[in-house]
């Protein structure tokens, strides 16, 4: 089956966030494909560092307020939209008072890692994929790009599998060399049980569930990895291929939406596995 409609869930993009290798992807891949015709949706937090007012967000209030639920705790979800100048491209920003607006990205301003970053990542999960619902639109494909994407191949295969949006959806994640190295926060475990999503489907990690194991958990419910640069861990590498996990290496060139597109329609040809 052919491929007509993307997620891209991001990061990071460029012009919202510092340059990166991550935030130059998170913005080419998505102008690469709308080009090619494919009708596209895209995603980010709306970390604390961007400045609203120049990059223009404005609240969606038909699509905000809604309450998430995590470790037994209320947590307002707040969307904004914005377009990247010069493009047809929309980018809706998942936002919250608590995890997102106060908060830069991974680490605070003396370069200390947040230690709730993997509740942060379960809130900005939900919060995609409850938009999405909401926006009654299917993706044939949805990519995702950075850590705080790494829950969301496990939830589109569980907690949300029956969901009319995403029965049929298939699951990309790409693998940058960036890291985290103090944990994800001790309420994790609990935080990410969500409808049959029980803390126990983590015990077949590590006891002390960390960066890498969080990233194997994203590993485990895709349908595709994409390597991006020359410095990903080769554990995660060695994991996916031993898993037999479709896999491309870094397709960062003038090739980019060629290479894409086939593996997109590679990964969806067998819709019904």
């Amino acid at each position: 089956m052919t491929v007509k409609k993307i997620l891209f869930i991001n990061q990071e993009i460029t012009p919202y966030v510092p340059d990166s290798e991550m935030s130059h992807l998170g913005r080419q891949l998505p102008q690469v494909m709308q080009e090619k015709g494919y009708e596209i949706r895209t995603f980010m937090p709306k970390w604390g560092n961007i400045n609203e007012r120049r990059g223009q967000l404005h609240e969606v209030i038909r699509l905000s307020r809604m309450m998430l639920i995590i470790d037994e705790t209320d947590h307002p979800l707040i969307i904004k939209v914005a377009s990247i100048p010069s493009t047809r491209i929309q980018v809706y920003f998942i936002d919250n008072e608590d995890y997102f607006t106060k908060r830069l990205m991974a680490r605070d301003e003396d370069g200390k890692e947040y230690d709730d970053n993997g509740e942060r990542a379960i809130f900005f999960a939900r919060g995609v994929l409850e938009t999405v619902k909401k926006l009654r639109w299917t993706p044939d494909i949805i990519h995702c790009q950075g850590w705080m994407c790494s829950v969301i191949p496990l939830y589109i295969k569980t907690a949300y599998h029956d969901e009319p949006s995403f029965t049929d959806t298939k699951v990309i994640t790409s693998l940058f060399s960036e890291e985290l190295h103090d944990g994800l926060g001790e309420n994790f475990r609990q935080s990410i049980e969500f409808k049959n999503v029980k803390a126990s489907l983590l015990d077949t990690y590590n006891k002390d569930f960390g960066f890498q194991d969080m990233q194997k958990l994203a590993i485990d419910y895709s349908d595709g990895i994409v390597c991006v640069g020359n410095n990903v861990n080769p554990e995660l590498v060695k994991y996916a291929t031993e898993k037999n996990i479709p896999l491309i290496d870094n397709p960062v060139d003038e090739s980019l939406g060629d290479t894409l597109n086939a593996f997109y329609d590679n990964i969806c040809e067998n819709k019904s596995e």
